[in-house]
């Protein structure tokens, strides 16, 4: 009976000792089993050592309880004697329930722990396959590999072996594992084992001797036919016995599995045969290997079964493994996978990822296998299967940096440790860290965290996996400025030609460029330089996420020449951490931002700025515009002054639309892809009305003062008029003047055709801002009639021989500058002939759809693939906008929101209206924006519009980067268009055409 207040100092004691659960512990001390150590205090302070000590005592007692009663004392008296084997056999009851289950059952295993000789602390490949070398079946070998693995997790958990040395241990033990399957499936088959040679090529961790405590262990067989064998009987010989040895290893038998074995990185993975001979496999990595094949065989390692054909293969692939960064697209393909890996983390577990999410093991793993494949070429010191090997030969050699290379080190340790940790507990193969706050306070002390183990592990986690996201882009480009830089004395640095190697691994076209440019941004000791070379590696890596990372790292260095010496510069890419990577986009997505660009560098600024992105009011751009205007002492100063401003706009708008459809480290792309379209739709268009609007004011004040002898309007149509304007579209526009009250008819047409010929040459004048090019080829007549007409001769005109295509073509007429009372009257005065009521007669049906036809067939360029030209094409621009034109012109006369210039609010307002259904309307919408986003993308990309996709290879990639495709998937880009266009036309043909 317990003494009263014995208990409770019993409970302050144990709570002290990190028990949870104080009166279950209480409890179980109280078994009979423990009778004989209950009272050792020794006991109960080894308890509290453990990483969960409710864990190890419960496992305790179980194990004493199944001893028998000859066995039990030995147990406890060992326990109590010998601290070695207490502190090893209660480590691992405190981590892993998995391994006091297997106690449980076998209850003369934690004899295992007992060591005499110094091989027993740091046993090897030998020592395991003794270990086994008694197990003759599927259940004798995994009691035989618990038993083995009982001793790695207790010399891993007592920090007798660190994480590297586990990690090297478990594919020791797997080795012996995958010899002794294969042994047991020979002696099952003997005939099959005389019929062939087979050997089990390692891959994954296990070929890198840095296995999990639970992982599939992926292996490669290859087999031969043995003399006098037919090869087709040979290779179905090697195929079931390889067959078996994947079951005996895999199957859940009464002691559990081991763990899968997964062939699937053989050629042709699932769908290639299980074993192939050694020719059969050359040939297949020779012809059809995909990239990321040789990058996992960059840690095979023959483990088992015929070792001469296993060296054969290795001697076979070596080779072609270290001439994989040869391939063309070799580092899109290695990152795409990445990429791949990490989109297929469900987000509810990303930030739970251990191993595959940001800042995981993963990350750290590529980055070091790209650079070994990348430099392993001509440096065989870097040619290792583990990655902290590797890691510690490139930072020797220089091609990554030591400090960088010491922080990666601790913090791939410190995640490595974490995953084996959790994969401990209960045997299971996992990576995720766990929620519960059970399993994180045993995870944190088992990591030697022992005063706050929840939080500190929390902090030490976040704090491993920000160095790792740091650090893995760094490592690519950091050592490339070293190259070119001053280094302290001791420092290694790259070679020009490993420099070199790795830059055009990296995706620059033009590498010794490359490195003069890094050279003149980077060499030298000025602050300048240094803070260069802070900036550079982690611009070089956005730069080598683009379609041409070559421009965009020649644009850097002309915008830094221009603008090396302004203080606010550098500190502004520096401390403003949007300002440098939205830089980096914009120099690198193509030519037009660029160029705008670097007409007045200062326009960076813009970047840096949250608000500096948002598009400007149409009241404002208008008000600095004719205020410039006003400023300015002649007709030339004005309009230069105008179209600096557009100019600055220009690179505003092209600017936030490239971020926005390339996406950001912290935001990602936009989705919607209409907002974009009408988003740069209205602001190239109320820029261009401003810039107009300030032409016409210096033409006027130039010739007549304030004050025009006619009062006069320009109309935008076209694009123009339905803000939809690209960044290369002309300004279609209509004049209208009435004269004013007392001024001859014929002076005030002088006075229009004047200020018409000023405003096109003022607006188009030689200088480096872009001309805006004004076209009044939608007028009545063409070409034929007046440029500028009266009001009243427009009503005459329009009264008696308006065609149809006229008053289509007004359609999306709206006043854009001059008098705004002019431009009202004037849009009351079509009104009529664009919305005619009760609609377009049969007759001006056929006639539009005749003029469609004949359009179609005359003005597609020859030559042009009419399944990609974006304007005239099937399903483009042209198909959409005439049929949403035709609903207008027959229908706009009831329903009241189909008055709009704009195409899509029309189509929208056509669906609300009972008009087109609305996956009909989904699809003409859908188009219209691919289409438009083509035409934005190709004047980003070219500097100059286009109707086209581009046939130069980099500037189609480009376009594609824009629409959000990743490298190497233009060929899916250009069959989403031609569907998506497709699918349009069939819609076309039906309501347009009445098909």
């Amino acid at each position: 009976m317990t003494v009263p207040g014995r208990r409770s100092s019993t409970f302050i004691r144990l709570l002290r000792s990190g028990f949870t659960d104080p009166t279950a512990a209480s409890r179980l001390l109280d078994a009979d089993a423990l009778a004989a150590v209950r009272a050792d205090p020794v006991l109960l302070d080894a308890l509290g050592a453990t990483a969960d000590p409710d864990l190890a005592l419960l496992g305790l007692v179980r194990l004493a309880e199944a001893q028998t009663p000859e066995d039990l004392p030995l147990l406890l008296d060992t326990l109590v004697a010998a601290k070695p084997l207490r502190d090893r056999l209660l480590g691992v009851l405190g981590a892993s329930e998995a391994l006091a289950d297997h106690l449980a059952r076998h209850p003369r295993d934690w004899q295992a722990l007992v060591t005499y000789e110094a091989a027993d602390l740091h046993p090897g490949l030998p020592e395991f396959e003794a270990g086994l070398a008694d197990a003759h079946d599927p259940v004798a070998l995994r009691v035989a590999y618990r038993r083995c693995l009982l001793s790695i997790a207790a010399r891993d958990v007592c920090a007798t072996i660190d994480v590297a040395q586990t990690a090297a241990e478990l594919a020791d033990l797997a080795t012996a594992t995958l010899r002794a399957a294969l042994r047991i499936a020979s002696a099952a088959a003997p005939q099959d084992a005389a019929a062939c040679r087979l050997a089990v090529i390692a891959m994954g961790k296990c070929g890198g001797n840095e296995l999990n405590y639970v992982s599939d262990v992926d292996v490669i067989f290859v087999g031969e036919a043995a003399p006098g064998t037919d090869e087709g009987k040979g290779i179905q010989a090697a195929t079931r016995l390889a067959s078996h040895l994947m079951r005996i290893c895999s199957e859940t038998t009464v002691e559990g599995s081991i763990w899968p074995v997964d062939a699937n990185l053989r050629p042709e993975g699932r769908n290639g045969p299980l074993v192939r001979t050694l020719a059969s496999h050359m040939a297949y990595y020779q012809r059809w290997a995909k990239t990321w094949e040789f990058q996992a065989l960059l840690k095979a390692r023959a483990v088992a079964g015929d070792p001469e054909l296993g060296a054969q293969y290795i001697e076979a692939i070596t080779p072609l493994v270290w001439q994989a960064a040869e391939r063309e697209n070799f580092v899109a393909d290695v990152q795409k996978m990445r990429r791949r890996v990490v989109d297929n983390i469900p987000a509810s577990q990303i930030d739970r990822e251990l191993k595959l999410g940001p800042g995981g093991l993963r990350d750290v793993e590529f980055a070091v296998q790209l650079l070994q494949l990348v430099h392993g070429r001509t440096d065989t010191s870097l040619r290792s299967g583990t990655t902290l090997d590797a890691l510690h030969a490139l930072a020797a050699g220089g091609y990554v940096g030591r400090a960088d290379a010491a922080q990666l080190h601790d913090a791939y340790r410190f995640l490595r440790a974490m995953e084996h940790r959790i994969q401990l507990y209960r045997l299971r193969r996992t990576h995720l860290v766990p929620e519960d706050e059970a399993d994180l306070r045993r995870l944190g002390r088992s990591m030697g965290l022992r005063t706050e183990p929840v939080a500190g592990l929390n902090k030490a986690w976040r704090r491993h996996a920000s160095v790792v996201r740091r650090l893995h882009e760094k490592l690519f480009y950091r050592p490339l400025l070293d190259a070119v830089a001053q280094l302290a004395p001791g420092e290694t640095r790259l070679s020009p030609a490993a420099a070199g190697q790795r830059l055009e691994a990296l995706g620059y076209a033009d590498p010794a460029s490359a490195l003069r440019h890094l050279e003149a941004l980077a060499s030298g000791v000025s602050r300048k330089a240094a803070i260069q070379r802070t900036l550079l590696p982690v611009l070089l890596g956005w730069f080598a996420d683009s379609a041409d990372p070559d421009a965009g790292l020649l644009n850097f260095r002309k915008v830094s020449d221009a603008l090396g010496k302004t203080p606010w510069y550098l500190r502004l890419l520096r401390d403003e951490g949007a300002a440098a990577e939205n830089l980096a986009r914009v120099l690198s997505a193509g030519r037009l931002a660029p160029d705008l660009l670097m007409r007045a560098p200062e326009a960076v600024a813009l970047l840096g700025d949250p608000e500096g992105l948002q598009p400007r009011t149409a009241e404002a751009l208008e008000q600095e515009v004719l205020a410039a205007v006003g400023r300015a002492e002649s007709g030339e100063a004005a309009v230069a002054a105008a179209r600096g401003v557009r100019r600055r706009e220009l690179f505003r708008t092209a600017a936030a639309d490239i971020i926005a459809s390339y996406g950001t480290e912290d935001s990602p792309a936009e989705k919607d892809c209409g907002a974009l379209v009408d988003r740069v739709g209205d602001a190239v268009s109320e820029l261009t009305a401003a810039t107009v609007a300030g032409a016409l004011r210096a033409a006027v004040r130039d010739h007549w003062g304030e004050t025009l002898p006619t009062r006069f309007a320009v109309i935008g149509v076209g694009r123009f008029g339905g803000h939809e304007l690209g960044y290369g579209s002309d300004a279609d526009v209509l004049f209208v003047h009435d004269p004013r009250e007392g001024v001859d008819e014929q002076e005030a047409a002088k006075a229009a055709q004047t200020v018409i010929a000023e405003m096109r040459r003022l607006l188009q004048l030689p200088t480096a801002d872009p001309p805006l090019l004004i076209d009044a080829d939608l007028r009545p007549e063409g070409r034929s009639g007046p440029l500028v007409r009266t009001l009243a001769s427009y009503a005459a005109y329009y009264r008696r021989w308006s065609l149809t295509w006229e008053s289509q073509a007004l359609l999306r007429a709206e006043p854009v500058a001059g008098d705004a009372d002019l431009g009202r009257t004037f849009i009351d005065l079509i009104d009529p002939l664009r919305y005619p009521a009760e609609g377009l007669g049969e007759d001006a049906v056929r006639e539009i759809r005749r003029l469609k036809a004949r359009m179609e067939a005359e003005r597609l360029p020859r030559g042009a693939d009419p399944t990609l030209h974006t304007k005239l094409g099937r399903g483009g621009l042209s198909d959409v906008e005439w049929t949403v034109q035709l609903l207008q012109m027959r229908h706009a006369w009831a329903e009241p929101g189909l008055r709009t210039t704009r195409t899509r609010q029309a189509l929208a307002a056509a669906h609300a209206a009972g008009l087109i259904p609305a996956e009909e309307a989904q699809i003409l919408d859908e188009a219209w924006v691919l289409a438009t986003r083509v035409r934005n993308a190709v004047m980003l990309v070219r500097g100059r519009a286009g109707d086209t996709f581009p046939t130069d290879a980099r500037e189609l990639a480009a376009v594609g980067r824009y629409l959000g495709y990743p490298e190497g998937r233009i060929g899916e880009m250009l069959d989403d268009y031609r569907r998506t266009t497709r699918r349009a036309r069939a819609v076309v043909d039906d309501l347009f055409y009445g098909a």
